[in-house]
Protein backbone atom coordinates (compact mmCIF):
# COMPACT_ATOMS: atom_id res chain seq x y z
CA UNK A 1 0.00 0.00 0.00
CA UNK A 2 0.57 4.18 -0.49
CA UNK A 3 1.40 4.73 3.23
CA UNK A 4 2.39 8.69 2.04
CA UNK A 5 0.25 11.41 0.64
CA UNK A 6 -3.25 9.68 1.28
CA UNK A 7 -6.02 11.29 2.39
CA UNK A 8 -7.58 8.97 5.27
CA UNK A 9 -11.11 8.70 7.15
CA UNK A 10 -10.78 7.70 10.68
CA UNK A 11 -13.39 7.32 12.87
CA UNK A 12 -13.19 7.04 17.03
CA UNK A 13 -10.00 9.30 16.04
CA UNK A 14 -9.68 11.21 19.21
CA UNK A 15 -8.39 7.92 21.52
CA UNK A 16 -6.87 4.89 22.20
CA UNK A 17 -6.14 2.63 18.93
CA UNK A 18 -8.12 5.52 16.66
CA UNK A 19 -5.73 7.76 17.80
CA UNK A 20 -2.68 5.82 17.21
CA UNK A 21 -3.86 5.43 14.02
CA UNK A 22 -4.16 8.94 13.56
CA UNK A 23 -0.79 9.82 14.88
CA UNK A 24 0.91 7.27 13.00
CA UNK A 25 -1.03 8.48 9.52
CA UNK A 26 0.22 11.82 10.70
CA UNK A 27 3.56 10.97 10.46
CA UNK A 28 3.67 9.34 7.15
CA UNK A 29 3.06 12.75 5.46
CA UNK A 30 -0.21 11.77 5.24
CA UNK A 31 -4.02 14.35 6.00
CA UNK A 32 -6.51 12.27 8.73
CA UNK A 33 -9.83 13.68 8.59
CA UNK A 34 -10.85 12.68 12.46
CA UNK A 35 -14.31 11.77 13.73
CA UNK A 36 -15.25 11.98 16.94
CA UNK A 37 -18.23 12.63 19.42
CA UNK A 38 -16.39 15.15 21.75
CA UNK A 39 -15.93 18.71 20.58
CA UNK A 40 -13.70 19.56 23.06
CA UNK A 41 -11.03 16.78 22.30
CA UNK A 42 -11.46 17.04 18.22
CA UNK A 43 -11.09 21.42 19.17
CA UNK A 44 -7.35 20.73 20.88
CA UNK A 45 -6.58 18.51 17.60
CA UNK A 46 -7.44 21.09 15.20
CA UNK A 47 -4.18 22.12 13.26
CA UNK A 48 -3.22 18.59 13.00
CA UNK A 49 -6.26 16.73 11.22
CA UNK A 50 -9.40 17.75 9.84
CA UNK A 51 -11.55 17.34 12.35
CA UNK A 52 -15.37 16.59 12.28
CA UNK A 53 -17.95 15.95 15.16
CA UNK A 54 -20.04 12.76 15.09
CA UNK A 55 -21.80 10.16 16.43
CA UNK A 56 -21.90 8.03 14.27
CA UNK A 57 -24.51 5.49 16.33
CA UNK A 58 -26.80 7.99 14.81
CA UNK A 59 -27.74 7.53 10.76
CA UNK A 60 -28.29 11.60 10.34
CA UNK A 61 -24.46 12.03 11.37
CA UNK A 62 -23.56 9.48 9.25
CA UNK A 63 -25.40 11.07 6.20
CA UNK A 64 -24.05 14.67 7.25
CA UNK A 65 -20.68 12.93 7.25
CA UNK A 66 -21.19 11.49 3.69
CA UNK A 67 -21.95 14.56 2.25
CA UNK A 68 -19.51 16.46 4.04
CA UNK A 69 -16.87 14.00 2.00
CA UNK A 70 -18.80 14.28 -1.07
CA UNK A 71 -18.38 17.80 -1.43
CA UNK A 72 -15.20 18.46 0.24
CA UNK A 73 -13.19 15.22 0.18
CA UNK A 74 -14.00 12.97 -2.79
CA UNK A 75 -10.15 12.37 -3.01
CA UNK A 76 -10.18 10.56 -0.04
CA UNK A 77 -8.17 7.17 -0.23
CA UNK A 78 -8.24 5.35 2.98
CA UNK A 79 -11.51 4.16 5.34
CA UNK A 80 -11.68 3.58 8.84
CA UNK A 81 -13.89 1.84 10.84
CA UNK A 82 -12.75 2.26 14.00
CA UNK A 83 -14.76 3.86 16.32
CA UNK A 84 -16.71 1.31 18.37
CA UNK A 85 -18.20 0.60 22.34
CA UNK A 86 -18.66 -1.89 24.73
CA UNK A 87 -21.16 -2.88 27.40
CA UNK A 88 -21.23 -5.37 30.00
CA UNK A 89 -24.07 -7.03 31.27
CA UNK A 90 -25.81 -10.20 31.64
CA UNK A 91 -29.21 -10.98 29.55
CA UNK A 92 -30.04 -12.71 32.97
CA UNK A 93 -30.17 -9.17 35.01
CA UNK A 94 -33.48 -7.53 35.20
CA UNK A 95 -35.07 -4.94 33.01
CA UNK A 96 -34.56 -3.60 29.03
CA UNK A 97 -31.11 -3.63 27.46
CA UNK A 98 -32.56 -2.47 24.27
CA UNK A 99 -30.86 0.80 24.16
CA UNK A 100 -27.21 -0.17 24.90
CA UNK A 101 -28.34 -3.57 22.52
CA UNK A 102 -29.48 -0.49 19.84
CA UNK A 103 -26.06 1.16 20.56
CA UNK A 104 -23.72 -1.12 20.47
CA UNK A 105 -25.27 -2.60 17.15
CA UNK A 106 -25.52 0.46 15.16
CA UNK A 107 -22.12 1.91 16.13
CA UNK A 108 -20.29 -1.24 15.91
CA UNK A 109 -21.95 -2.54 13.49
CA UNK A 110 -24.40 -0.70 10.88
CA UNK A 111 -22.00 2.43 11.23
CA UNK A 112 -19.19 0.48 9.44
CA UNK A 113 -21.55 -1.02 7.12
CA UNK A 114 -22.71 2.66 5.95
CA UNK A 115 -19.77 4.07 5.42
CA UNK A 116 -18.92 0.57 3.48
CA UNK A 117 -21.68 0.99 1.03
CA UNK A 118 -21.44 4.93 1.10
CA UNK A 119 -17.46 4.86 -0.12
CA UNK A 120 -16.82 1.88 -2.30
CA UNK A 121 -18.33 3.67 -5.47
CA UNK A 122 -16.54 6.55 -4.23
CA UNK A 123 -13.21 4.64 -4.80
CA UNK A 124 -14.31 2.65 -8.04
CA UNK A 125 -14.10 6.24 -9.62
CA UNK A 126 -10.78 6.15 -9.54
CA UNK A 127 -7.87 4.53 -10.92
CA UNK A 128 -5.45 4.78 -7.96
CA UNK A 129 -5.57 2.14 -4.83
CA UNK A 130 -7.62 2.18 -1.92
CA UNK A 131 -7.93 0.74 1.08
CA UNK A 132 -10.47 -0.20 3.70
CA UNK A 133 -9.58 -1.15 7.60
CA UNK A 134 -11.82 -2.31 9.83
CA UNK A 135 -10.81 -2.59 13.04
CA UNK A 136 -12.78 -5.58 14.87
CA UNK A 137 -11.59 -7.70 17.85
CA UNK A 138 -10.25 -10.96 19.09
CA UNK A 139 -13.37 -11.57 20.78
CA UNK A 140 -15.07 -11.65 17.87
CA UNK A 141 -13.82 -15.44 17.36
CA UNK A 142 -12.97 -15.82 21.30
CA UNK A 143 -16.13 -14.15 23.07
CA UNK A 144 -16.11 -13.33 26.58
CA UNK A 145 -19.81 -13.80 28.82
CA UNK A 146 -20.12 -10.58 30.01
CA UNK A 147 -20.21 -8.44 26.28
CA UNK A 148 -22.20 -10.80 24.49
CA UNK A 149 -22.95 -8.01 21.97
CA UNK A 150 -19.80 -6.20 21.42
CA UNK A 151 -19.03 -10.00 20.59
CA UNK A 152 -21.43 -10.47 18.33
CA UNK A 153 -21.31 -6.94 16.71
CA UNK A 154 -17.36 -7.37 16.04
CA UNK A 155 -17.80 -11.08 14.64
CA UNK A 156 -20.49 -9.85 12.33
CA UNK A 157 -17.90 -7.17 11.11
CA UNK A 158 -15.34 -9.88 10.93
CA UNK A 159 -17.38 -11.97 8.63
CA UNK A 160 -18.38 -8.84 6.62
CA UNK A 161 -14.77 -7.87 5.69
CA UNK A 162 -14.28 -11.03 5.00
CA UNK A 163 -16.76 -11.27 2.27
CA UNK A 164 -16.25 -7.68 1.25
CA UNK A 165 -12.50 -8.59 0.63
CA UNK A 166 -14.01 -11.93 -1.79
CA UNK A 167 -15.77 -9.01 -3.89
CA UNK A 168 -13.32 -6.22 -4.37
CA UNK A 169 -10.86 -8.57 -4.86
CA UNK A 170 -10.74 -7.74 -8.46
CA UNK A 171 -10.61 -3.42 -7.60
CA UNK A 172 -8.84 -1.15 -6.80
CA UNK A 173 -9.54 -1.69 -2.97
CA UNK A 174 -7.62 -3.61 -0.61
CA UNK A 175 -10.10 -4.28 2.34
CA UNK A 176 -7.63 -5.41 5.78
CA UNK A 177 -9.40 -7.14 9.06
CA UNK A 178 -7.23 -5.26 12.33
CA UNK A 179 -8.42 -7.57 14.75
CA UNK A 180 -6.42 -6.67 17.97
CA UNK A 181 -5.83 -9.08 21.14
CA UNK A 182 -6.46 -7.13 24.36
CA UNK A 183 -5.07 -2.92 23.90
CA UNK A 184 -4.61 -0.89 26.70
CA UNK A 185 -7.61 1.66 26.07
CA UNK A 186 -10.44 3.46 27.86
CA UNK A 187 -12.71 0.49 26.91
CA UNK A 188 -10.43 -2.35 28.92
CA UNK A 189 -9.86 0.29 31.60
CA UNK A 190 -9.58 -1.67 34.62
CA UNK A 191 -10.01 -5.53 32.97
CA UNK A 192 -7.61 -8.48 31.93
CA UNK A 193 -3.76 -8.70 32.11
CA UNK A 194 -0.84 -8.91 29.11
CA UNK A 195 -2.50 -5.85 27.36
CA UNK A 196 -0.60 -4.44 24.72
CA UNK A 197 -0.28 -0.06 23.93
CA UNK A 198 -2.73 1.04 20.86
CA UNK A 199 0.83 2.08 19.53
CA UNK A 200 2.54 -1.15 19.88
CA UNK A 201 -0.69 -2.67 17.30
CA UNK A 202 -0.24 0.45 15.31
CA UNK A 203 3.83 -0.70 14.91
CA UNK A 204 3.03 -4.80 14.05
CA UNK A 205 0.10 -3.55 11.84
CA UNK A 206 1.83 -0.92 9.85
CA UNK A 207 4.27 -3.40 8.92
CA UNK A 208 2.37 -5.70 7.53
CA UNK A 209 0.09 -2.98 5.81
CA UNK A 210 3.02 -1.70 4.05
CA UNK A 211 3.36 -4.96 2.54
CA UNK A 212 0.25 -4.81 0.67
CA UNK A 213 -1.87 -7.84 2.63
CA UNK A 214 -5.38 -8.73 2.15
CA UNK A 215 -5.96 -9.25 5.69
CA UNK A 216 -4.32 -9.01 8.91
CA UNK A 217 -4.73 -10.21 11.88
CA UNK A 218 -2.70 -9.35 15.66
CA UNK A 219 -3.61 -11.41 18.38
Amino acid sequence: MQTTNQKVLITGATAGIGLALTKRFLSEGNTVIGIGRNPEILKELKGSILPFQADLSKISDRFRLLDYLNNEHADLSVLINNAGIQYNYSFLEEGSKIDKINYELELNLTAPLHLCEAIVPLFLQSESEKAIINVTSGLADVPKSSAPVYCGSKAGLKQFSKALKWQLTDSNIRVFDLSPSLVDTGMTAGRGKGKITPDKLVDEFWNKYKKKPISYRYR
